[in-house]
């Protein structure tokens, strides 16, 4: 019986026509300022003021809230080309699109209507923040709490979140926090609250009045968007900013959030797409300029096979890759996938960066080589959204769930 050839997945029309430009924006602006903004550890101001006019804070928005209503896949490749440019810019992105995602699949249509034109434009961003001082990737160990002012109606929120990407610089925080401590399981007593606050202030005053971001976190790599701490302290939120609403969201805040690490993980592994990427590509040229006993040292074969192995890994997570974001996008359960995707996409990264950093011997070590900053900026994507490790727990599990005897 004859058995029909798998077809292979092409770009659509419009994801070609986004992926150029995003490519040509990199190579024209990101590229050649990147080691600068590194070096100095400085916000890139300028690229983000274009990237609000190409619109790509807006990407997965809807088009009726001033977005371009773009799928998860879309959205991916976007990432990989951002993140071969440099991590540090899809970082600025990154938490903002999981904001937009937590709104428009669970949000309340006030929530929508108020949040989603100002952040499809870029006019405010998003983060995020699940981690704490002494919680990590055991979520539902979190200590923060929010407790119900029954005098006002509004709930009062206490505690210290850790590793917010976009801390200082965002205008609204997803955040969540635990209004129910004595809840079995803990996680039916978590809630994801919308907390707002003033772009740029340390201290924040007024409305916004008990929540403070102390100065931002000194890293190895990632460097140029910043990672903070954020600090709640008495801090009210009306019910009306419970993502989803009070009746719909209390209590809800922990599937939410792991619905929106699903997306996240997707989104980080396009990251490691991306920074394999341009590690091989840096390899290929170098490799070919670099010469020893006579000729180029691409011709040894030595150099050949890592050059082999990393385009082959390469091309294996990314395909991986686009799958979990093709499901997703079908509205099919991808938690497996995703994990599959964040796994061996952010391995291949540190991997091929590794094999990059070698092939560029000496000058690999040197801060006026490119591979330089890559190296640093690897080992974030083995933490970022679940480490290695719990995404094999995660993988393992989830096989044995869908694999009942």
């Amino acid at each position: 019986m004859a058995v029909d050839a798998p077809t292979f997945e092409e770009k659509t029309d419009i994801q070609k026509e986004i992926t150029e430009m995003v490519r040509s924006f990199v190579d024209n602006e990101i590229i050649p300022v990147a080691e600068e903004y590194d070096h100095e550890d400085k916000f890139p101001e300028p690229i983000v003021e274009q990237m609000k006019e190409l619109g790509l804070f807006g990407v997965t928005i809807p088009e009726e809230y001033g977005g371009m209503g773009l799928d998860l896949t879309t959205y991916t490749m976007i990432v990989e080309e951002l993140s071969r440019g440099w991590i540090s810019i899809s970082g600025v992105v990154n938490t903002h699109f999981i904001g937009s995602y937590l709104l428009m699949k669970f949000g309340t249509d006030e929530q929508k209507d108020y949040f989603l034109p100002k952040m499809a434009t870029g006019e405010i961003r998003a983060a995020f923040s699940l981690s704490e001082p002494e919680v990590g990737s055991d979520v539902q160990g979190i200590k923060a709490t929010a407790k119900k002012d029954e005098a006002t109606g509004e709930w009062v929120l206490d505690g210290q979140k850790m590793w917010v990407t976009n801390g200082l610089r965002s205008g609204v925080v997803f955040t969540l926090m635990k209004n129910d401590t004595k809840a079995d399981p803990p996680h039916t007593g978590m809630t994801c609250f919308i907390t707002e606050k003033v772009p740029g202030e340390h201290v924040n005053s007024g409305d916004y009045a008990g929540l403070e971001v102390p100065p931002q976190i000194k890293k190895m790599g990632y460097k140029g968007v910043e990672s903070t701490e954020l600090v709640y302290n008495g801090y009210r939120c009306s019910p009306d900013r419970i993502l989803g609403g009070e009746e719909e969201g209390l209590g809800k805040g922990f599937s939410q959030m792991m619905d929106a690490l699903e997306v996240g993980r997707v989104n980080v592994a396009a990251r490691g797409v991306g920074i394999a990427q341009r590690a091989l590509e840096l390899a290929l040229r170098y490799s070919q300029e670099r010469k020893t006993f006579g000729k180029p040292i691409a011709q040894h074969q030595a150099i050949l096979f890592k050059l082999a192995d990393m385009a082959t890994k390469i091309e294996a997570a990314r395909l991986v890759t686009l799958k979990a974001a093709r499901m997703k996008d079908a509205g099919q359960r991808s938690d497996l996938e995703a994990g599959m995707a964040k796994l061996i996409a952010s391995e291949t990264g540190k991997e091929c960066v590794e094999q990059s950093f070698r092939i560029h011997g000496g000058y690999g070590y040197s801060k006026e080589y490119e591979i330089e900053r890559l190296y640093r900026d690897a080992p974030l994507l083995l933490i970022g959204e679940g480490t290695s490790e719990i995404q094999r727990m995660v993988i393992g599990k989830k096989l044995l769930q869908r694999n009942k005897i």
